[in-house]
């Protein structure tokens, strides 16, 4: 073989591993796709962290292997902190190192031990109503296509209905942070669950579909509340909550009943949330090539069903036409705040918009829960 004839294959072997190479890494990520934003979340949080002191009214958690890079434990603001038989909360930061954090500790009952496993979660209380803030509720089930799905209902005498969607992963608990506020001001709520809960029916995908179908459970839902009296609805989403409530706007013969909508770091494009998510992750401390990340975004649609096109919510915002409370954390590492934005551009005249520094994920509350309360008030108020 001559020289060149030696140099060619050479060079198209190169080709060949560098092009199998990266298609195996387009194929690892797509299955990363799959794991983080697909797959059914079936087992808890785990308890990752350790209670190394709690002194004059501070607690000292140290991470451990199983501590998340996106949790909470190191985020501003008020959260819960659970252990298996303990439930307080957390406050302030007092100190920040890299694998221990100081912080006020807020006592709600029995405080945790040194040494107990523990997590710091977005619930921020306790139980349910009754056991958070002493707030009757009714327990009931609404039928719906896969099953009958348990909500929490709790009476008011307004006439528009408050349904709540939680995000993904999450459960009813997320809203006990705002649901005292809503019962105040009068509305009947029903705290919704949906398919995929732990628990619960799964959807004829196994995945996740970021409203696609499950905007089917909510509907079950509206149909509920207004066989039940209510003549107006009020949706209120968290995160991919967020998602399915648009996504019933868009698909609902019954979204002409709405008349107000709160959402919560509203993961409206999975497309722009997987491109967040590559833009983290480093791979010998650059981040990920976005000819990569597309390669995985293909390779997850062909593997795992994905229709991209169809949980991009922004694509249709001018059908949209009650008016929107938007709330985003600035510090949000899960759904990128560029998301909230384009809607609040593309809407102006439907969508209040409010941004809080620093806060985490669906963490506005957390970090301001006077403002975030007071706007809501004040939205709920505009909508009588």
């Amino acid at each position: 073989m001559s020289r060149a004839a030696k140099i060619q294959t050479a060079i198209v072997l190169t080709v060949a591993i560098l092009l199998i190479g990266f298609f195996g890494a387009g194929w690892y990520y797509a299955g990363e796709i799959q794991a983080g934003a697909l797959q059914v979340e079936i087992e808890p949080d785990p308890f990752d962290l350790r209670v190394q002191s709690i002194i004059d009214g501070k607690i000292t958690l140290e991470t451990t292997a199983e501590t998340s890079s996106t949790g909470r434990w190191d985020k501003a603001g008020t959260w819960g902190l659970a252990s298996p038989d303990t439930y307080n909360q957390v406050g302030k930061i007092v100190e920040l190192r890299d694998d221990v954090v100081v912080r006020d500790i807020v006592p709600l009952g029995p405080l945790p031990r040194v040494g107990d496993a523990v997590r710091v979660e977005s619930s921020t209380f306790p139980g349910d109503l009754q056991t958070a803030h002493g707030i009757a509720f009714q327990e009931i089930q609404i039928p719906a296509a896969l099953g009958d799905f348990p909500a929490w209902y709790t009476f008011g005498g307004s006439d528009a209905w408050v349904i709540l969607v939680h995000g993904k992963g999450a459960d009813r608990r997320e809203f006990l942070r705002i649901l005292p506020t809503l019962v105040e001001e009068g509305y009947p709520t029903l705290t919704i669950t949906y398919r995929n809960d732990r628990g619960l029916p799964v959807s004829p995908s196994g995945y996740y579909q970021f409203g696609a179908d499950e905007w089917e459970d909510l509907d079950a839902a509206a149909a509920f509340a207004l066989a039940s009296g209510a003549k107006d609805l009020v949706l209120v989403g968290n995160s991919m909550g967020g998602a399915i409530v648009v996504s019933f706007l868009y698909n609902s013969p019954l979204a002409n009943r709405v008349t107000g909508v709160i959402l919560d770091s509203p993961a409206l494009n999975l497309d722009a949330l997987i491109d967040y998510g590559a833009s983290q992750r480093r791979v010998a401390g650059m981040p990920l090539p976005g000819a990569l990340t597309g390669l995985a975004k293909f390779l997850a649609t062909l593997r795992f069903g994905i229709d991209f096109q169809s949980v991009d919510y922004l694509k249709r915002t001018q059908e949209l036409a009650a008016p929107i409370l938007l709330f985003h954390g600035g510090a949000d590492t899960r759904v990128p705040i560029s998301v909230s934005d384009q809607l609040a551009e593309a809407r102006p005249d439907i969508v209040e918009y409010a941004t809080f520094d620093g806060a985490a994920h669906t963490g506005s509350w957390n970090i301001d829960r006077e403002r975030y309360e007071d706007l809501v008030r004040q939205f709920l108020d505009r909508l009588d």
